[in-house]
């Protein structure tokens, strides 16, 4: 019996593809001991166990940014969590770790290596985080989302998708999805959506352009995120929710979108062939300019900066896609170029190469 021990967590952006090669590890292989290394505030200590996966907890011990007491602390409170990491592979017996960056990911190569035990990553961002730049330097296999990720040994794999976005058949669903959110399937669909916690800039941008947008024939499925600051334009075609708990079924409908660049949302539009305008959060490293440059570059999205994406460029750039079928269409097809819908079975086989190549195998992709 193989043991898997995956290593991530934090935010959904971690969370969401190490569920994935999860789920697809246990289907294959009903024997293989699946384990997850987290911590208890992140947001795996709820998904994780729902899912039916043992969680595992170590510290949380971000790398400090400035001089400080907690900077002070960190050596010892790091070596913990590496000494903790390798108890947990010793006693579990693990076979391969598995990482997919954040704060528990550092510690768990670190322990992987020091057991000779083989490591796979995967790198969600175009830009890669300090964990896996860290952990490319050991790793057995490294899989990334996009093309040009600087990573040592890297390979692109794609998005490790959840099986209801990686199996869905938009045409066969959008019927069905569209009465869900009491929308005619019959007219074309805007969807808007900033993430789970909402993005103030498209929120406000949508409301404000509520009428010019569904004047133009377009309805607008518009998910506006918690602790939204806007109010329902009460417009007929305009649907505003806080939360879609099926969001199969909000792309199902979409055939344009309008959102953040995170790298789930680029690679799951691109995967599914929807045309989108993608506005990056302007707070952070840059890492979502990044993750939108490939589909950006083949034709399939528009790039916006956060404080340009305004009514008035709504009504300079977004109104005439939306008014120009054909160019809807040529956007979608660029889109699918670029978008990778077997992004956890491609994962999933670089694990199976890092076990076999041993944590003295020469790394895929070298």
């Amino acid at each position: 019996m193989t043991v898997h021990l995956l290593a991530g967590g934090g935010t959904a952006g971690h969370v969401n593809p190490l569920l994935a090669v999860a789920d697809h590890l246990r289907e294959r292989d009903a024997g293989a001991e699946v384990l997850v290394l987290g911590t208890a505030e992140g947001l795996e200590s709820r998904l994780v166990p729902a899912r039916g996966y043992e969680l595992l907890t170590i510290a949380k011990v971000p790398f400090p940014r400035r001089p400080n007491g907690a900077a002070v602390r960190f050596p010892n409170r790091f070596r913990q969590s590496v000494a903790d990491v390798q108890a947990i592979i010793a006693d579990r017996q693990v076979d391969v770790v598995v990482g997919f960056g954040g704060y528990v990911s550092t510690p768990a190569y670190l322990a992987a290596r020091r057991l000779g035990v083989p490591i796979a990553i995967h790198e969600a961002n175009a830009k890669p985080g300090l964990a896996n730049r860290l952990g490319s330097r050991w790793a057995q296999a490294v899989g990334v989302a996009f093309t040009g990720t600087p990573l040592r040994h890297a390979e692109v794999v794609g998005m490790p998708l959840r099986r209801e976005i990686a199996e869905l058949d938009r045409a066969s669903q959008r019927r069905s999805a569209a009465e869900f959110f009491d929308l005619d399937p019959d007219r074309p669909i805007l969807l808007a959506t900033g993430g789970s916690l909402g993005a103030r800039r498209i929120n406000r941008t949508m409301v404000d352009s509520a009428a010019a947008i569904t004047g133009a024939g377009w309805q607008v499925l518009h998910i506006t995120g918690a602790k939204s600051e806007v109010s329902d334009p009460a417009i007929p075609g305009y649907r505003m929710l806080e939360y879609a708990d099926r969001m199969d079924l909000a792309l199902s409908v979409a055939d344009v979108a309008v959102s953040r660049a995170g790298a789930a949302t680029v690679c799951e539009l691109s995967a599914l062939g929807i045309p989108s305008v993608l506005v990056p959060y302007p707070v952070g490293n840059g890492e979502q300019r990044h993750n939108a440059a490939e589909v950006v570059g083949a034709g399939g999205a528009l790039l916006v900066d956060d404080a340009s994406f305004t009514p008035d460029l709504v009504r300079t750039r977004l109104l005439p896609l939306l008014a120009s079928p054909q160019s809807v269409a040529d956007m979608a097809v660029a889109a699918a170029s670029v978008g990778r819908r077997d992004g956890t079975e491609r994962m999933v086989g670089l694990v199976d190469a890092a076990l076999g190549a041993g944590a003295d195998g020469t790394p895929s992709g070298a």
